[in-house]
């Protein structure tokens, strides 16, 4: 096995790691530790297992346990040495020159709080604070790098959608389709893992569910969510055999070279009722609206109680991404490293659009033990509103029955 040399530009990592020591500045720290993985590698070029320090002023120190010379391989930062246990950190900073920092930013968000309490003994008198906010809006902005990777995401999102109608089959249960359709995106380079920065979130590849089931609400942080194979899960397909004239949901994630797109279909075998059919085009209707409003200086929040006005004025109150008390209170979120990055099109944001973002937007409507009709495409934010990446058509596609 050969690593993969330099994940991202050094150039690429000093933008980053500027942004970041902006941010410190600001917040009135001395320096920030970076633990958490899918931030470690956006500041570090590396998933490999250690802790990136980055200093108000001066050159980010980039320590690693496990495994330094992948580390080393991967990493376009300068300072990257082998650490053997986390206790060092005080120990290899001082030999940089780096007084114990008297602030000390770290990702709170994430940070168990038996781990907060070790690195509070370690840094002694240091006061930690978070700094996950910072770093969840530096990583909200796109650079060209980043849109380029996640345009070649995209390309394979739309290409997994085009194998479906190749794979379904009536009577075939849903967790085989979805095996094969995963395995051909597995063929394509999906890196396997989709990462999500909620605590206790999961996701693998995604989920293909047809029918009633569809409408199963999970746990998940979805307006879907799917019976799944087992309780233990609790969400995706399930046995459930793929019928004729019904909705068939497929809403996959594509993550390659670490960035997601996010791409939701609607598949039928024969035709859908009228009103199914209505629906859908009700909710393509909602995402033309905003992608030409959703505009750099736009406020997500709005955006999201527009989407709920035009929602209610079409008849879908009851049933616009969910049903009853515990439906959903989003209708977009961003999109890069992780499934759940910022900004978020929902109740209550007050986050201005900026160009560079990259929203998956989401309009669905759920009737319960019929189905689910709807779409999602991951879109880039641009002075003249939201530009879609994925490009498979939004209409329903319908099968012929046999």
């Amino acid at each position: 096995m050969r690593p993969h040399d330099k994940n991202v530009p050094s150039h690429e990592l000093a933008a980053r790691i500027a942004k970041l020591q902006l941010a410190i500045a600001e917040n009135g720290q001395d320096g920030a530790l970076i633990l958490q993985k899918t931030d470690l590698f956006y500041f570090s070029g590396t998933s490999q297992q250690g802790w990136l320090y980055v200093p108000v002023k001066g050159k980010p120190i980039l320590m690693i346990f496990k495994e330094y010379e992948r580390a080393l391989a991967e990493s376009a930062l300068e300072e990257v040495v082998s650490i053997v246990s986390f206790k060092k950190i005080p120990e290899i900073l001082a030999g940089y020159g780096y007084s114990p920092p008297p602030v000390l930013g770290m990702e709170l968000d994430v940070l168990p709080a038996n781990l907060y309490f070790q690195y509070q003994k370690i840094f002694g008198k240091a006061k930690i604070v978070d700094i996950s906010n910072e770093i969840r809006l530096i990583r909200a902005v796109k650079s060209g790098f980043e849109v380029g990777k996640l345009r070649a995401s995209a390309k394979l999102s739309d290409k997994v959608a085009a194998r479906v109608p190749e794979l379904l089959v009536e009577g075939k249960s849903e967790v085989a389709i979805a095996g094969e359709l995963e395995s051909y995106a597995r063929s394509l380079g999906h890196q396997g893992i989709v990462r999500m920065r909620m605590w206790g979130s999961e996701l693998f590849y995604g989920h293909l569910m047809s029918g009633g089931s569809a409408a199963v609400p999970s746990y998940l942080a979805s307006p879907t969510g799917g019976v799944g194979v087992s309780g233990v899960i609790g969400q995706g397909a399930g046995f459930k055999r793929i019928g004729v004239k019904e909705p068939i949901l497929v809403d996959y994630v594509f993550a390659l070279d670490g960035y997601i797109s996010d791409h939701a279909r609607i598949f039928s075998i024969g035709p859908l009722s009228g009103e199914l059919q209505k629906a859908h085009e009700a909710m393509l209707v909602i995402q033309e609206e905003i992608r030409l409003l959703a505009k750099p200086g736009a406020i997500t929040g709005e955006l999201y109680d527009l989407m709920i006005a035009r929602a209610e004025e079409k008849g879908y109150k009851e049933h616009f991404m969910g049903v009853g008390e515990r439906r959903i209170r989003f209708t977009g979120h961003g999109v890069g490293l992780e499934l759940d990055e910022y900004p978020f099109i929902a109740k209550g944001q007050q986050l201005t659009l900026q160009a560079g973002m990259v929203i998956a937007l989401e309009p669905k409507t759920i009737f319960p033990g019929i189905g689910v009709v709807g779409i999602e495409n991951t879109h880039l934010v641009t002075d003249h509103g939201l530009e879609s990446l994925t490009r498979f058509p939004d209409e329903i596609s319908v099968l012929s029955e046999v």
